[in-house]
């Protein structure tokens, strides 16, 4: 399939329509380099607004060299959340070991970046915003890849057509699912279930983690800065999906405050946040593997393609990696020629990232009593060692030197 350049009345080229699901992270970043090459963007997003706040998620390695082209670098950095010190506690709520993030996040101090998700997001759609056509409070319904584009109607009613879709709209990608079927067919599930929420910052932390662990659970309180909230993280071992319990809220907490009954330290408290959190996320840890990722006119990019669980560290940083090769392959390629040129320059790069967690075998996360204490012990010996120097797979992709119209 070609998709030739069309001309106007006049002669003239006409700019190719592209549309873009999702405006978290791949979608927005992907809509600059498109822009940059001369493509008329449409990003939609099911969302009424841009998410604030959330978590904060790394940006490294490669990833760090998209946002310095993007031209977003200076906000990013001065945004850095600088987290200082990460303490680990035992059952009990004794102190393992207290080291530098770094030493267990495989970043570099003083250069790979920590920041919120929103305020990610908000640099990367300040970016766009003038120059990219946003749909909020709306999504794709359903798409027809069979005429000379892509015919899309919205959930709002409208309908239109492109020339392109690219799906970026997450883990539970909608696009996905209409283009290739059922997420259960590429789904890995990775042994964990998680939830994440706020709470108030009681113990006054700052610009630190403490995690509290026994075998097979953990529970965590993340102070970004010197807030008067706390991002809470409780994560547990399942050898299965708990079968239905995450399409209920109600079943949600119910399954939490079950598995950490009898917990101790701050963990009653969490608990009780818990129960009452209008801000709780909540799901299973895993991946997204697969063979191709296009189809025709349609392409996915993040964690809609190549989700590589936050056990990693590296879905924000493959998003903006992805979203970068996605677009300049098309470049100067038909759809084919491009899309076919993206997973080849990109899939190797995702595929170590996505190797550096195992099947149910998180190194933060031990599920016996044996390897706890041997991840304690290990822990111990990085308190006395330098901060590490970064792992290979963040860096793997040299970026190639795409060459923008704009």
């Amino acid at each position: 399939m070609t998709l030739a350049p069309r001309l106007t009345s006049s002669g003239t080229r006409a700019q190719r329509k592209v549309l873009i699901s999702g405006a978290s992270i791949a979608g927005p970043a992907l809509a600059f380099w498109l822009n940059r090459y001369g493509y008329a963007v449409t990003v939609v997003e099911k969302a009424a607004t841009l998410r604030s706040g959330g978590y904060p998620v790394d940006v490294r390695g490669t990833a760090l060299e998209v946002v310095r082209r993007m031209g977003i670098w200076p906000q990013l950095r001065d945004a850095h959340v600088d987290t200082r010190r990460f303490t680990f506690l035992d059952g009990d709520g004794g102190t393992v070991a207290s080291i530098t993030p770094h030493a267990v996040a495989g970043s570099v101090a003083g250069r790979d970046l920590e920041v919120r998700r929103g305020d990610l997001t908000d640099a990367l759609h300040t970016a766009v915003r003038d120059d990219v056509e946003f749909l909020f409070n709306d999504s794709i319904d359903s798409l027809d890849k069979s005429g000379h584009g892509v015919d899309v109607t919205f959930r709002g009613g409208d309908r239109r057509t492109f020339d392109m879709v690219f799906g970026a709209d997450g883990l539970h990608s909608r696009t996905r699912e209409l283009l290739f079927g059922p997420e259960e067919r590429f789904h890995r599930y990775l042994g964990y279930c998680f939830a994440g929420f706020t709470l108030p910052n009681t113990l006054g932390l700052s610009h630190e983690v403490m995690m509290w662990n026994t075998p097979g659970r953990a529970a965590a309180l993340y102070a970004v800065g010197d807030s008067d909230e706390v991002h809470a993280f409780l994560n547990f071992a399942h050898p299965e999906p708990p079968s239905g319990a995450f399409r209920d809220p109600g079943a949600q907490r119910d399954l939490f405050a079950s598995v950490f009954a009898d917990a101790g330290w701050e963990v009653p408290g969490m608990i009780a946040s818990l129960r009452a959190a209008d801000d709780l996320f909540a799901d299973v840890v895993s991946q997204i593997r697969m063979p191709r990722w296009s189809s025709g006119r349609v392409a996915l990019v993040g964690d809609a393609a190549y989700a590589p669980s936050f056990l990693t560290g590296q879905g924000s940083s493959l998003a903006l990696v992805g979203a970068y090769m996605l677009a300049g392959s098309l470049a100067e390629r038909d759809a084919t020629a491009g899309f076919a040129a993206y997973e080849d320059g990109t899939r190797e790069f995702v595929t170590l990232n996505q190797d550096q967690i195992g099947q149910g075998d998180a190194t933060l996360f031990p599920t016996t009593a044996r390897a706890l204490e041997q991840r304690n012990d290990m822990l111990r010996r990085l308190s006395t060692m330098p901060s590490a120097t970064g792992r290979p797979a963040h860096s793997a992709l040299t970026l190639p030197d795409f060459r923008p119209t704009r």
